[in-house]
């Protein structure tokens, strides 16, 4: 999830460098996809917090996730159009600055303790967060030999995945640690805005950076194919429209689980954990992602990845059902090792929904990000099954979600090219 790329269509750019060492380039971008995985992982604290302090239900909590991935769905297309406008760098430094705005909103919300103007912030950062995604993660995939654009994009998504990592730590310091029961509700909303200013000015001076230093130039050119000749659509791939669907269903998932780890490990029945100390174990669900990407893909090159794809799933489905079961410490880390078998979920699922597209590819790439809004969704979801139902059960939701990538992996994932 944190690590989502947003994907685009590369063959339609080419470098305009002299200099093909792109070492120090993507060196810089690192810092970029480690701020963004930083930053959304923050959204797993947030949520508790402004639960208590707003004494919202569970579902109104997830409105937090819903404006935040909800802003993929709706700024990714009109993003993608500024960026090729603007270029890739500008891209970059204009995707940090309204990142920046995002953060400083978040003063004024606490200030006029307002849930809704959490919500606007939420939504401005992740509007900035989308258009470096836009940007950065093409940008990377031209930066070097073809052949090794996927090894370097995963190389750059291990520090989002480390970002996600070193998250909870920092909002369990410098947000939920500062609150206290003798703090006013106003008070214990303003423990927000040190830390999201902090977040801004460091997203300001990376766009000072970015925009002083000289990054290989990127152009535009035209299609070699005419559009008028590409016959048929990305619809008609049945393997692709049921991986679009996995995709929705795979980060409605991953975010939902994070979303309500915290609130999971503060019942008594779980673990009793005060909530400043239930955020430091989040780390130990994204943490596992990270581990579980270097794990996955070594032995992907052994096995099918559709295979890999199916048995990750079913392993996710078992811990799930022990934790819906179980209580105390066994079901809280049942539930955090999820973590660990998401990690090569959406990679791979994304690979086999694209595999034999051919002219096809760029519009398949559009519509599985798309897809993304899953994470907007599906925390909603199990929002109002744990107001209805209560918490622990509502993780049935996710189990629903495994069942049908490990069909997709077994079964779906097959091209097949279907008229439509």
């Amino acid at each position: 999830m944190a690590g989502t790329p947003i994907q685009a269509n590369v063959s339609t750019f080419s470098l305009n460098a002299e200099n093909k060492n792109y070492t120090f380039a993507l060196t810089s971008l690192t810092s970029l996809f480690f701020m963004w995985g930083f930053i959304t992982c923050l959204n797993d604290i947030l949520i508790p917090h402004l639960k208590g302090i707003f004494n919202l239900s569970y579902s109104q909590a997830m409105l937090v996730q819903f404006c935040f991935f909800g802003a993929y769905f709706i700024v990714s297309i009109p993003a993608g159009k500024i960026v090729k406008k603007l270029g890739f760098q500008k891209g970059i430094v204009l995707g940090l600055i309204v990142a920046a705005l995002g953060c400083f909103a978040f003063y004024p919300a606490a200030s006029m303790h307002s849930y809704p103007v959490f919500l606007m912030a939420l939504f401005i950062l992740a509007s900035g967060i989308t258009v470096l995604q836009v940007s950065a993660n093409p940008y990377v995939s031209i930066l070097g030999n073809a052949k090794t654009a996927s090894s370097r994009l995963n190389m750059t998504q291990a520090f989002n995945s480390l970002g996600t990592t070193v998250a909870p730590f920092f909002g369990a310091y410098l947000i939920l640690d500062q609150v206290t029961e003798s703090m006013s509700a106003t008070q214990q909303a303003e423990s927000v805005q040190i830390p999201y200013v902090l977040l801004a000015g460091l997203l300001l001076l990376l766009a000072a950076i970015f925009s002083y230093i000289k990054l290989p130039v990127v152009e535009h050119r035209k299609e070699s194919t005419d559009i008028k000749q590409i016959n048929g659509s990305a619809w008609q791939y049945r393997h692709l429209v049921l991986g679009a669907i996995g995709i929705f269903v795979y980060v409605g998932a991953e975010v939902s689980i994070g979303s309500f780890l915290v609130s999971f490990f503060n019942d008594p029945n779980i673990a009793g954990l005060e909530e400043s100390q239930a955020a430091k174990y989040i780390a130990y669900y994204w943490g596992g992602a990270m581990v579980g990407r270097f794990i996955g893909a070594a032995v992907m090159q052994k096995l099918a990845a559709g295979k890999v794809l199916a048995f990750s799933a079913g392993l996710a489905i078992v811990l799930i059902v022990i934790t819906i079961f179980a209580s105390g410490q066994l079901a809280m880390w049942s539930i955090l090792l999820v973590g660990l078998f998401n990690s090569i979920m959406f990679p791979t699922i994304f690979s086999l929904a694209i595999n034999g597209l051919g002219q096809h590819t760029s519009q398949g790439s559009g519509i599985l990000c798309l897809a993304i809004v899953g994470g907007a969704i599906l925390p909603l979801i199990q929002g109002v099954l744990a107001d209805s139902i209560g918490l622990q059960n509502s993780f049935f939701l996710p189990i629903i979600c495994y069942v049908f990538i490990a069909y997709y992996g077994l079964s779906g994932s097959k091209p097949v090219s279907v008229k439509v």
